[in-house]
């Protein structure tokens, strides 16, 4: 295979057992047609999906139309479920990491799942892990945080120590965004929430001295470029030495954790794609494309093929090159 490797995907399974509770609305999935569903949030519609959320063939035409040799498959954050019980919330990821499988076995060469994990639950997320991995998982897929813990909570450090210690690669996602009327405005959640919050997921294993104490081995990505991390390197470097009093609790300044930790591409602006290339590396930027959701990049890698900036080896080490590396193929 010469093509791309897409590690921003999404999938939703075409139904699941009942997940019901009384913590929160539980999530199930609305039938409309055999192509058309909604993602149903209890009584509230969340989001209305197709057929290529589970249909292997579906996605894998629409791949080969983009040119994407391989897929990454993540959960869709929506079910995560961190604020359910523990106990709930391992029964959930469960069910969702054996569909995921069961979406993928058509084309296990190209279709790669990433599970999920009780997160709220250091143990119960390392069993999960475990189990996944031994059952075809290839990855994990985690939020950005558990409610109000960061990535530096020591629970899900010792859980990324765990997934360094079995080599298994991490992909991080904005999830639960903060609400308030001015947010609610333009789904400016998602405009602006999901940016800043992986802004400060990184940042949190950086202050947060997680990137000083952790396995360097850890493989970690962060969604969405890594949100609006890279283009305020300066301002956070200036922080930490002007109030190195409030800011000064990481061993070195935030620019020079920059090559531990990649980010996907899907930035959709060819100044945007050259400032994170610039900034974090053009070793550590991976195709991602949050297929196969609206605010998604279609075809797959269309701002890198049309990048005036990459040379032709950069050009295949952030359609696939990188990619091989931080999956272990």
């Amino acid at each position: 295979m010469s093509g791309s490797i897409d590690v921003h995907t999404h999938y939703v399974p075409r139904g699941w057992p009942d997940l019901g509770s009384v913590e929160e609305p539980a999530p199930w999935l609305r039938i409309d047609s055999e192509r058309d569903a909604m993602i149903m949030m209890g009584s509230t519609e969340f989001r209305a999906i197709q057929d290529n959320c589970w249909d292997a063939e579906v996605r894998i035409g629409e791949m080969d139309a983009d040119g994407v040799d391989i897929q990454v498959l993540s959960p869709t954050p929506a079910f995560f479920s961190y604020g359910r019980s523990a106990s709930q919330a391992a029964k959930i990821s469960a069910i969702f990491n054996d569909l995921a499988l069961d979406i993928c076995a058509p084309a296990p060469d190209r279709l790669l799942p990433f599970c999920q994990v009780p997160l709220q639950d250091t143990d119960a997320a390392c069993r999960e892990l475990e189990r996944s991995i031994a059952n075809g998982h290839r990855g994990v897929e985690i939020g950005n945080h558990v409610g109000d813990r960061d990535l530096d909570s020591a629970g899900i450090v010792t859980f990324l120590q765990h997934a360094a210690r079995l080599n298994v690669p991490v992909f991080v996602h904005p999830w639960d965004m903060a609400r308030s009327p001015r947010l609610d405005r333009w789904m400016a959640q998602w405009l602006t929430g999901m940016p800043a919050e992986t802004h400060l997921s990184i940042l949190a294993m950086i202050l947060g001295g997680v990137f000083d104490r952790i396995d360097p081995g850890l493989r970690i990505c962060f969604a969405h470029g890594g949100g609006s991390f890279a283009f305020w390197v300066g301002r956070m470097d200036n922080a930490w030495h002007q109030r190195h009093d409030v800011i000064g609790t990481s061993e070195h300044p935030p620019s020079h954790y920059l090559g531990r930790f990649h980010t996907d591409s899907v930035v959709f602006d060819h100044r945007a794609l050259k400032l994170l290339v610039d900034t974090i590396g053009v070793d550590r930027v991976m195709l991602g494309s949050d297929y196969p959701y609206p605010l998604g990049e279609r075809p797959a890698g269309r701002v890198i093929h049309t990048s005036p900036d990459l040379g032709e080896a950069e050009r295949r080490a952030i359609l696939r090159g990188n990619a091989e590396t931080f999956l272990g193929l």
